[in-house]
């Protein structure tokens, strides 16, 4: 297998800009449409306990373009026994969306049937687009199998668009250091940020674009996906969100309130969503605990059907079954 050739240009952490970026005349707040509470663990495979985050609104138009989330919390895993494999998830296909695992501590290794085999640590991200047909394995990476210590990290799914969901599968190493980080402020009550005051928190920008700064992952339709942290308790920031897109906040870490119109705000708790409506071009969230961590995901709506079963999501059930035939006949990966 090939191994990935990385980059190491260094991205600084880039500052909000200097002026108002949404003046009170023009921000709209979005409003939230419902709360998805934490949702209880399971195992995949052997290596990843997480939170299947979506619940039962998983593979619905309401999350359109992203299909599925799985959170795995930290969790301290012990130094692997002399013989022992690898912890994780053996050979599996997939078809038609793209993968996106962000690692946050520990190390994830990927290997897929065109060649690919690659490491991620904490920070970084492996973009995998399975198009029409990919088979590949993530496990826990031998080095950190070796020494143990604390694991932390997610996977998402993105679906690709019906004119792109027979493209050629690709693979995305996205480091740390290729992820710009943009500072922001507190929020005013006008719609500005207090830029004469230290920054609130910082926006890595992983895909699509924040206050002008892109991301390095190339997607095929607009996706956006942001992480975010707010050092301080009671913290309030702006970010700017297309309107048009769905938008999703996950609380990573700690707990915030989303802030909607008229003085509206709805609490969400570590491992809970709010899906927002789309209703306004800012999202508008408050920390409540020191080191807060968010995710911000969304992109625009396909508004094409969407049939999934196992590992394979197409637009049809027949293009389903097609699927299944062509892994059992040898097709996939090539």
């Amino acid at each position: 297998m090939k191994s990935i050739s990385r980059s190491k240009k260094l991205i600084p952490l880039l500052p909000a800009y200097q002026a108002l970026s949404h003046p009170s005349a023009t921000m709209s707040l979005r409003s939230v449409k419902q709360i998805l509470p934490a949702t209880p663990k399971h195992w995949v495979g052997d290596g990843f306990n997480v939170h299947p985050v979506f619940a039962n609104k998983a593979f619905t138009d309401e999350l359109s373009p992203f299909l599925m989330f799985d959170y795995a919390p930290p969790k301290e895993f012990p130094a692997l026994k002399p013989g022992k494999s690898p912890r994780g998830v053996g050979q599996h296909p997939h078809r038609g969306f793209e993968t996106v695992t962000i690692a946050f501590q520990g190390e994830v290794e990927h290997a897929d049937s065109v060649g690919n085999r690659d490491v991620i640590g904490p920070g970084e991200v492996q973009w995998m687009t399975a198009g029409r047909g990919i088979i590949h394995q993530e496990f826990h990476s031998n080095d950190y199998s070796k020494r143990g210590g604390v694991f932390e990290m997610c996977q998402l799914w993105v679906n690709l668009p019906k004119k792109h969901k027979m493209t050629k599968p690709n693979y995305q190493p996205i480091l740390e250091k290729e992820i710009p980080a943009v500072e922001v402020y507190e929020a005013t009550e006008g719609g500005g940020e207090e830029c004469d005051a230290s920054p609130a928190g910082n926006v890595r920008v992983i895909a699509g674009a924040f206050k002008g700064t892109k991301g390095p992952a190339t997607t095929f339709s607009p996706v956006e996906l942001w992480d975010v942290t707010i050092p301080e308790k009671n913290k309030t920031i702006d970010l700017p969100f297309p309107e048009q897109n769905n938008c999703i906040v996950f609380v990573r870490r700690g707990q915030i309130d989303v802030m909607g119109k008229d003085n509206a705000k709805e609490h969400v708790g570590p491992q809970a969503v709010a899906l927002t409506k789309r209703d306004g071009d800012t999202v508008r969230v408050r920390s409540g605990e020191p080191n807060t961590s968010v995710l911000i995901m969304g992109g625009l709506p396909l508004n094409e059907p969407i049939a999934a079963r196992g590992p394979f999501v197409m637009n049809t059930f027949d293009e389903i079954m097609q699927a299944n035939r062509d892994y059992q006949m040898g097709r996939f990966g090539k």
